[in-house]
C-alpha cells in the first residue's frame, strides 16, 4: 500500500480525503513538530505548492498538500483563498458564513452562483503535480444541515435542493470539489 504525509492538520479535510481514498492508500499525518506554513500565495495552487514543499521535508514520503474554498460570483469571486479566514484569522465557520450571508443579503437566489475549488499538490522528490476539482452550486439564503464542515450548511449543488450538509456524507464526497481532485491524484498515482 501506497504510504503518503498528508500535510493538513484539519481533521475534516483528513476525514474527507480517508473516505475518497479508501484504503488504497495510507494517509500518514504531519509530526507534531512541523510548523504551520503562512498561506500567503495570490492562488490556492500556490498556498498548495507551499505546503507541499515545505512539509515534505519532514519525511522520505510523497506528500499531498491541498488549499481549497469558496468562490461566490456576485462578490467577485470572494471569499476565495481566503475562505477559512473571511470573518477574520480566529473566526470560525459559524462566523464565516454568517459574513458570507451577510455579503449576500439583498441578493436573489438566482444571482447567487458559487463553486467550490480544490487543488492538490502532490510531491515526491522533484516531482510536483498539481490536481483540480470544482463543484458549482448557489448558496442558499439561510443555514441548514449538520454534516460537513465550513461552508456546506450554506452550498447547494447544482442539480439538488438541499445543501452539502443535508446530504449523506457519502453524497457529498461523490461530488465535491475535493473529490474530483483526488480522483485526479489517484489515477495519476496508480
Amino acid at each position: 500500500m501506497k504510504k503518503l504525509l498528508i500535510a493538513t492538520r484539519n481533521e475534516n479535510k483528513v476525514r474527507e480525503m480517508r473516505a475518497v481514498l479508501g484504503d488504497s492508500v495510507e494517509l500518514v499525518p504531519l509530526p507534531d513538530n512541523a510548523p504551520e506554513v503562512v498561506e500567503d500565495g495570490k492562488t490556492f495552487y500556490e498556498n498548495a505548492l507551499k505546503k507541499a514543499r515545505q512539509y515534505s521535508q519532514y519525511s522520505n514520503l510523497p506528500t499531498i498538500a491541498e488549499d481549497s474554498g469558496l468562490e461566490v460570483e456576485a462578490l467577485g469571486g470572494a471569499p476565495g483563498i481566503y475562505s477559512a479566514r473571511f470573518a477574520g484569522a480566529s473566526a470560525g465557520s459559524k462566523e464565516n458564513n454568517r459574513l458570507l450571508l451577510e455579503k449576500l443579503a439583498g441578493i436573489s437566489a438566482e444571482n447567487r452562483r458559487a463553486r467550490f475549488v480544490c487543488c492538490i499538490v502532490y510531491k515526491d522528490g522533484d516531482v510536483e503535480k498539481s490536481f483540480e476539482g470544482e463543484v458549482w452550486g448557489t448558496i442558499a439564503l439561510e443555514e441548514a444541515g449538520e454534516t460537513g464542515f465550513g461552508y456546506d450548511p450554506l452550498f447547494i449543488p447544482e442539480g439538488f435542493n438541499r445543501t452539502f450538509a443535508q446530504l449523506p456524507i457519502e453524497v457529498k464526497n461523490s461530488m465535491s470539489h475535493r473529490f474530483n481532485a483526488i480522483k485526479k491524484l489517484c489515477k495519476y498515482i496508480g
